[in-house]
């Protein structure tokens, strides 16, 4: 069971909800150049469509998550000042 290094630290966005202790959701999560697909385990339920934090990887595809919250959302892009 190898871990992922290129994982850790990549944002992902939840596509089926995780629900915390009871069971994994899915996570896209953009690595090596395109968008792959993993399990993704975290301590409490988050709903579909949350931006998450990959935090550590399980190997075999599958990954523990953290909600992230992009601290620079409210910054207009480098274009649009």
């Amino acid at each position: 069971m190898a871990r992922d290094e290129a994982l850790i630290g990549r944002i992902g966005v939840l596509t089926m909800a995780t629900r915390g202790r009871a069971g994994p959701g899915e996570v896209q999560v953009s690595v090596r150049g395109g968008t792959e697909v993993f399990i993704a385990w975290s301590p409490e339920p988050l709903p579909r469509g949350t931006s998450v934090l990959v935090i550590e990887s399980r190997g075999h595809r599958a990954v523990d998550v953290s909600a992230w919250d992009d601290p620079l959302a409210d910054f207009p892009a480098e274009g649009d000042r």
